[in-house]
């Protein structure tokens, strides 16, 4: 009883010499705290306040009886939309759609920022950097609007088409062609504002290593690959897990606003199945359900990435 007891009263101290440490600091730098409480009341309501309403993938949700009250019905909801019809084309367009854009999109801010890197006229480059930052700060309605405008008939792109010696046709009707045009217009819309972190992780270089390597005779390809890659290769492995961790999140908006009857067979993904089912049908528990899996698996993702950065190099989130 007395090693019990002097169990509980090591233990007591501890927490209140911690408890008197976090009240020492927050009283110290208690400015620094009032600059993140807005950021941590996001995350509360935004993010885990609504992990509440998860019960309701396990339930036979209805407005009228609450979440408490719903009857529960287990994995009943994945069963069914493991057994659905569409359950292999929605997984298998968010697959395709989401490595597609992960191994033509990802690289894509890194060349561009290796490529601005090594321009000498400071104006040009600001030029460059203002007009591929752009296409970012256009809101997705109005990146939807010029893409079904320029994939029309009568549209720019059929115009090149026939410039060259091709047939005008509907391209946004083709169900063959929406992967093309959505990971393309993704690098048009993204590139220039994913090269800001490696063109500030390339600024932190030490200037020092590029005249080591001009003196030892390395021209401009060999300074890129053995001074310019290695020196943002950390920032490159933890991107390219942040990426991978929310890889089955396919742009919701786009596709939404792109996608009709005639292209499902390509265009519709996981996010458009769970939008058609819980918004315009009404289906909360199965929506639910969809999500919830999509949500898993992204996390599942996202460890395994993290893992395997680990184990072969230097570099992880945890």
């Amino acid at each position: 009883m007395a090693h019990i007891q002097d169990g509980k009263a090591a233990l007591k101290s501890e927490i209140n010499g911690f408890t008197g440490k976090v009240i020492r600091d927050f009283r110290k730098n208690k400015l620094v705290y009032l600059m993140v409480l807005p950021v941590v009341v996001y995350y509360i309501i935004f993010h885990y306040g609504p992990m509440y309403g998860l019960q309701i993938a396990f339930k036979d949700y209805s407005p009228g009886l609450g979440f408490l009250k719903s009857p529960w019905v287990g994995f009943k909801h994945f069963t069914d939309f493991f057994q659905s019809i569409f359950f292999l084309r929605v997984f298998r367009n968010t697959i395709l759609l989401s490595v597609y854009d992960l191994i033509f999109g990802f690289p894509a801010p890194i060349i561009l920022a290796l490529l601005l890197n090594e321009l000498r006229s400071i104006r040009f480059k600001r030029v460059v950097q203002t007009v591929s930052y752009i296409p970012y700060f256009i809101s997705a309605v109005v990146i939807c609007g010029m893409i079904k405008d320029f994939t029309l008939s009568d549209g720019l792109i059929n115009d090149v088409i026939v410039l060259f010696g091709g047939e005008r046709s509907p391209i946004l009707q083709e169900a063959g062609k929406f992967r093309s045009i959505f990971v393309s217009s993704n690098i048009w819309q993204g590139v220039g504002w994913g090269s800001v972190i490696y063109i500030a992780a390339l600024a932190g270089i030490d200037q020092e290593i590029y005249q080591a390597a001009i003196i030892d005779g390395a021209g401009r390809f060999r300074r890129i690959w053995h001074v310019s890659i290695p020196g943002i290769l950390p920032t490159v492995i933890i991107l390219l897990i942040l990426s991978i961790g929310h890889l089955l999140s396919v742009s919701f908006e786009k596709i939404i606003l792109l996608y009709n009857p005639s292209i499902y067979e390509t265009a519709d993904v996981i996010s458009s199945y769970v939008y058609r089912k819980g918004i315009q049908q009404f289906n909360f528990s199965f929506s639910s359900a969809i999500g919830f899996f999509n949500s898993v698996l992204n996390f599942i993702l996202l460890v395994m990435a993290n893992y395997l950065s680990k184990k072969f190099s230097e570099t992880s989130l945890w």
